[in-house]
Formats: structure tokens, sequence, C-alpha cells
């Protein structure tokens, strides 16, 4: 299973939040927003962090996606 962030950066889009302001709002470290645009995994904390300042589900922000192998 692959984390996917497109839920997050579309969102930020919708609302005209750029990453760095996120990162202020939010409360959040440089570090996490990095693995966050490489689709890698980041602590809970951060993103109920990033839900509560951009008010939403954590669903909207993170998708779990399967391998293309899965099945096989």
């Amino acid at each position: 299973m692959a984390i996917c962030y497109n839920g997050l950066w579309k969102l930020l889009i919708d609302k005209g939040v750029k990453r760095t302001e996120l990162r202020a709002l939010a409360g959040v470290s440089t570090n996490a927003i990095a693995k966050l645009g490489k689709n890698e995994p980041v602590a809970l904390e951060t993103l109920a962090k990033i839900c509560t300042a951009l008010k939403c589900n954590i669903a909207d922000v993170v998708e779990m996606k399967g391998d293309d192998n899965e099945g096989e």
C-alpha cells in the first residue's frame, strides 16, 4: 500500500493556501511538509494538526493506494 496526499494539495489549491502558509497555520515542521510532498509517512499527530487547521477530515488529506502488483 502506498500513501498519497493529492487530496491535501487539491484542498490547498481550493482554499488558496500555500505550503508555507499551511506550515505556519498548522504548526508543523518544514520536514513534515517535505515528507508530505514526497508521499512519505508522517505522524498521525501531524495529519491531525493539518486537518484542524484546514477544518477537514483526514480522508480529505490522505489516501491509501494499492500496489500495482496487488493480487499477483
